[in-house]
């Protein structure tokens, strides 16, 4: 009973005292603001995420900050390090842990834009022959979905880790977020250096290629889960899991990864897949208020009913939105409508009013 009036309480009145042995992680997963809006993100952190004892705020950093690895790289605009360190006061006066994001591998391109990476070095391009549309569809002849790069470049790592290194010195961070979802260009016929290998030990080679450097200065590696799940078996599909084997790679990287799970229309239980497997996961919502609920009891009743071996690796929520900040917060600041698909809704309804 105490339980069941504890999550009550946790999602819709924010009493989370006794919320923190539940959830130890209470994450946002969002874009980095742009130049007008971080003030208005820094008060955002003080005066609402600080209250609803969020301790996780994972930024997607991507190549919207101004670089001096490599300035190439940087988007137009990019927040400088002065605008960075406004938000890294912020998140260290409440307590929150800064988890920078650069997309690795995957996410090279979307819809009828190339990425900075392989706008500026094209010969990191997994599928140079495919060329991006003037007018993007799905599906494609192409499978285009986003482009990669390709793992086995002899020059990739040494530009995107000089890039991560710098963020993770900007940030002031602990952790760096890969990414590492949706990843469908692995492998490819005509990349002369992967084609033919395998493609869970090409996704395990990278994964562990990026622990492996993170580790070097006892920093963690969190990615999104996805390619880690089998799409077929599970029934999960393409999108939510990995339709092109990558999932095999699962039982060939180190344990140490921390896996964010992120199921957006239903509460499945592959969480406890994960933790079976010796991982730490954070359960991943988005729109969906009703979806996002369900996950937290999920959760609940996945740590109440485990051994604590097993128990232990279920780390708590991370709340993901897709759009912008400026976005996210004109909505998160409008009156609360529980039934329409609302990232920040959803938030409210997970983590309270």
């Amino acid at each position: 009973m105490k339980s069941f009036l504890l999550i009550i309480c946790t999602l819709f009145f924010g009493e989370i005292s006794d919320a923190q042995e539940l959830l130890p992680v209470r994450g946002l997963a969002i874009a980095l603001p742009n130049k007008e809006n971080v003030d208005r993100f820094v008060k955002f952190i003080n005066e609402e995420l600080a209250t609803r004892k969020i301790n996780t705020l994972i930024l997607r950093v991507d190549y919207n900050f101004q670089y001096k690895s490599h300035p190439e790289l940087a988007r137009p605009g990019g927040l400088s390090l002065e605008e960075v360190n406004k938000i890294v006061t912020a998140c260290k006066k409440q307590g929150i842990e800064l988890i920078p994001q650069i997309n690795l591998l995957g996410h090279q391109s979307w819809q009828s834009n190339l990425e900075m990476l392989l706008q500026v070095y094209p010969e990191f391009d997994e599928t140079p022959g495919v060329k991006l549309p003037q007018n993007y569809v799905w599906p494609n002849n192409d499978n285009l979905y986003c482009k990669s790069y390709c793992p086995l470049h002899p020059r990739v790592h040494q530009v995107v880790f000089e890039l991560v290194d710098e963020i993770i010195e900007a940030f002031q961070a602990k952790a760096f977020h890969a990414g590492m979802d949706e990843v469908f260009y692995l492998g490819q016929e005509e990349c002369p250096r992967c084609n033919g290998r395998d493609k869970a030990e090409l996704f395990a080679g990278e994964l562990t290629l990026i622990r492996n450097h993170l580790a070097k200065t006892g920093k963690r590696l969190w990615i999104w889960g996805d390619r880690l799940l089998d799409g077929k078996t599970t029934g999960l599909g393409m999108w939510e899991a990995s339709m092109n084997n990558t999932h095999r790679a699962i039982d060939l990287i180190p344990k140490d990864i921390m896996i964010c799970d992120w199921h957006y229309e239903r509460a499945e239980p592959t969480a406890a897949y994960f933790a079976l497997k010796g991982f730490d996961v954070a359960t991943s919502s988005w729109q969906r208020g009703s979806v996002a609920v369900e996950q937290m009891k999920l959760l609940e009743n996945l740590k109440a009913n485990s051994n604590p071996e097993i128990a232990q690796h279920f780390k708590g929520m991370v709340h993901t939105s897709w759009g912008s900040v400026s976005s996210f917060l004109d909505k998160f600041y409008a009156p609360l409508d529980r039934n329409a698909l609302d990232d920040a809704a959803c938030f409210k309804m997970l983590f309270g009013e």
